[in-house]
């Protein structure tokens, strides 16, 4: 790899001699524009505007416009004269939690390679924001642009991220989303029961580009001179262009048992219950009086028990009264009888 930047990375008083590498690369096959004719190839020219001369490379500028409204011609010269330009260092701005920067924001990266005969101050940048879990926010000058980025740890290497400007991300003003639909609790529980079920850890070697690799297949058959793929016609006459599932829950419990998961979690769960919010309201309502009235009638209920109560001890004490009366005069009868016995004994 050729670096396209020299500097070093500052923070504090600390200064790492670094290298920058482009960290990414497309791997997309490019074409040719050529006469559909015979496959000459076409090449674009640049001309002037005035008379269609062809103007070389090296002559060519750049012009802006000025506040006035004047064409300013700037050479390479010129643009390289900028203080920016002059200045060969990332500065460190400040460290922030990683899930403080949302991936939308993430552009170009680039490997950091040190730039010194020792790379301790690399090393020790490197371990330090491995420890902290943060990023460095850092701005620096490359390619007649100043850029934000974020200083990352990869793989045991130092890269910087560059980071697109809160400007260039545009604001999601959908119109989809205007009035946003109602989904059912059921349905919600579901889906989560389905993303369950294809929960894996992230591996992108096992994914491929189809596009690119159908692409090539296409290249060496036509190559060949044969023919790699048939288009098969599709029946358009149904499509009204909307392709929503009608009965999403019924979609999504089919998902799941489809993945060996469990579908009835989610399943029989106020089968009257309707997708609009009157019925729902309704289903709520009527539930309210029904439990309003168990509550009113359980009331009078308790007052009842509560007043039958002090009979029922009043008829237990009564009773415990008669079986000890009966007791006592079971109890004088028996002496009464063995008083008798014992004098018919002694006048005989």
């Amino acid at each position: 790899m050729r670096s396209i930047w020299k500097g070093e990375v500052s923070f504090g008083l600390v200064n790492v001699p670094v290298k920058v590498y482009a960290a990414t690369e497309d791997h997309d096959l490019h074409a040719r524009q050529v006469d559909k004719k015979d496959g000459v190839r076409i090449r674009y020219k640049k001309v002037r505007d005035d008379n269609g001369e062809e103007v070389e490379f090296s002559d060519i500028a750049k012009a802006y416009e000025s506040e006035e409204g004047e064409m300013v011609i700037l050479t390479k010269d010129d643009l390289a004269s900028l203080p920016v330009e002059q200045n060969h260092e990332i500065e460190v701005t400040e460290f922030v939690p990683a899930d403080q920067v949302d991936p939308v924001a993430f552009d170009n990266a680039y490997f950091l390679e040190p730039a010194s005969r020792s790379n301790r101050a690399y090393v020790l940048m490197r371990e330090a924001l491995q420890q902290t879990d943060r990023l460095a926010i850092c701005t620096f000058t490359l390619r007649n642009r100043t850029r934000l980025c974020a200083l990352r740890v990869y793989k045991d290497v130092l890269m910087l991220q560059t980071l697109l400007w809160p400007d260039e991300i545009r604001p999601a003003i959908l119109e989809g989303l205007d009035k946003e639909a109602k989904v059912r609790p059921q349905e919600v529980k579901m889906a989560a029961s389905l993303i369950e079920t294809m929960a894996a850890d992230f591996e992108p070697e096992k994914y491929e580009d189809d596009y690119q690799n159908q692409l090539k297949e296409l290249i060496e058959a036509k190559a060949a001179g044969g023919e790699a793929f048939t288009v098969e016609e599709k029946d358009t006459s149904g499509d009204d262009g909307d392709d929503e599932v009608a009965d999403l829950l019924a979609a999504l419990r089919a998902s799941v048992k489809d993945r060996g998961g469990k579908a009835d979690d989610a399943d029989d769960q106020d089968d009257d219950e309707s997708d609009d919010d009157e019925d729902s309201g309704s289903a709520k309502k009527a539930t309210s009086k029904k439990s309003g009235s168990s509550s009113a009638k359980k009331t009078p209920a308790k007052k009842t028990a509560a007043k039958k109560a002090p009979a029922r001890k009043a008829a237990a004490k009564k009773s415990t009264a008669k079986k000890s009366t009966a007791k006592k005069s079971t109890s004088s009868k028996s002496d009464s009888g063995s008083s008798a016995s014992s004098t018919s004994k002694k006048s005989a």
